[in-house]
């Protein structure tokens, strides 16, 4: 479904991707986890358009998405919830859910999707008409994923979704991806919560200055004794 080549990524004079490669299957969770600074951040950018590689390639469903604007990924069916929620503060929560659908015309379906996201996040659903700043992490988080999913994306990008909450939280949310991809959306997922990432994937790549060093079953990997030591403290 999703196929990444040799991605090379500068910020200005800084390398930040060095030839990395992976790939997503349908219908899979896969995650990259690594140290803050590893690129995790910087390789879901790219895939969104918002950051444009030196060389490689980006292949979604058989087609190449470097050049193409971030609005029109979204439309090709890739959804993203960025680092640090990124909320519109001064909009309702279902301002907010509507936003998300934009590309949509199709209103039974979108309220459809709605009641899905409802159904996910009852909390959303009773703050609906509360302005998203005043919202808790948690639930700032829950709306986050919520909008990417009003476009009903075929793959989503997932960039620290646990960040600041408390531990009850964290459980709640992965438990959510979790069913978000049982139901039929196949994840990416970046996470520094290496436990509760390999917990729930299928896939893992370890991301370290830049370059992928580790790769496979994520429960394989979960077993690994450098990812113990370096990812989950053990």
């Amino acid at each position: 479904m999703l196929k990444v080549e040799n991605l090379n990524v500068f910020y200005g004079a800084i390398h930040a991707l060095k030839n990395v490669s992976f790939e997503v299957n349908q219908g899979e969770i896969v995650t990259l986890i690594g140290a803050n600074g590893a690129g995790k951040s910087t390789t879901l950018k790219t895939i969104s358009g918002l950051l444009t590689p030196k060389s490689g390639t980006i292949r979604f469903l058989d087609q190449d998405l470097v050049g193409i604007p971030a609005h029109k990924i979204v439309e090709l069916g890739i959804g993203h919830v960025p680092e640090g929620r990124r909320v519109f503060a001064n909009m309702t929560v279902m301002e907010n859910l509507e936003l998300g659908a934009y590309i949509r015309k199709d209103k039974e379906g979108i309220e459809k999707t709605l009641d899905r996201v409802f159904e996910h996040f009852p909390r959303l659903a009773e703050r609906k008409n509360q302005l998203a700043g005043t919202l808790s992490g948690g639930e700032q988080q829950m709306l986050a994923i919520g909008r990417a999913l009003m476009s009903q994306p075929k793959l989503l990008l997932m960039d620290e979704p646990s960040m600041g909450l408390a531990p009850l939280l964290v459980k709640e949310i992965f438990q959510i991806v979790k069913e978000i991809n049982e139901q039929g959306t196949t994840i990416l997922l970046v996470e520094q919560n290496a436990h509760m990432a390999l917990s729930i994937a299928h896939k893992a790549y370890v991301l370290e200055t830049g370059k992928v060093v580790l790769q496979g079953d994520a429960k394989e990997l979960a077993q690994n004794e450098e990812v113990k030591k370096a990812y989950l403290g053990e």
